[in-house]
């Protein structure tokens, strides 16, 4: 995994000036890393980029310039960039409505179990889902997971070769696909595997 580390990051003057171009090119950056399942769910998926921009943001925010502290966000965007044989999302599960949100939550535990990718005629990749930490009660899942889908060597030869690729959900109370992953989404995927 390429991790990022201090020399990576802007100071927060530096960040600063160039906030807005950086920006504007994350906005785009990201175009391609999402992914929308549904009318009410979205894979989300990191990258050194996107993750870059999340630990700049988070310094500018709480204002952190110490080392240890700098140390400490990388510590904890760090494992969410992908490390060659995988891939990495923010899974959110999106109702604009409170009421609704809420209602729908504790209609969908074990939805981020239920998220699948697939490879042509390869099996499903399902992920390994929070493994920070639950995020799961048993009245209500949270609204944003944390998945990894491990993508084994046969896999990746197959999208480098132009294997189609698709992904949905698949939950008792949320079911949808998307067939064929759009392919400025695919290209951008394929750049994280090795």
């Amino acid at each position: 995994m390429k991790k990022i580390t201090r020399n990576n990051l802007y100071t927060l003057e530096k960040y600063a000036e160039i906030r807005r171009e950086f920006r504007d090119k994350i906005l785009v950056h990201k175009k391609n890393r999402q992914l929308p399942i549904g009318p009410n769910a979205t894979l989300y998926f990191e990258d050194e980029l996107t993750i870059q921009y999340q630990v700049q943001e988070m310094l500018r925010v709480e204002r952190i310039f110490e080392p240890d502290e700098i140390q400490g966000e990388l510590d904890a965007y760090n494992p969410l960039i992908p490390d060659g044989t995988n891939w990495k999302a923010t899974f959110m599960i999106e109702f604009d409505d409170p009421d609704e949100r809420k209602q729908q939550l504790s209609r969908l535990i074990g939805i981020e179990t239920c998220v699948w990718i697939k490879v042509d005629d390869l099996d499903r990749i399902m992920p390994i889902a929070d493994e920070d930490m639950d995020r799961t009660t048993e009245d209500k899942t949270s609204s944003v997971h944390f998945l990894r889908f491990n993508i084994n060597t046969e896999t990746i030869a197959a999208l480098k070769r132009g294997a189609s690729l698709s992904a949905g959900i698949h939950h008792s109370a949320y079911q949808y696909t998307v067939d064929p992953v759009p392919d400025n989404i695919r290209q951008s995927l394929l750049n994280d595997l090795n």
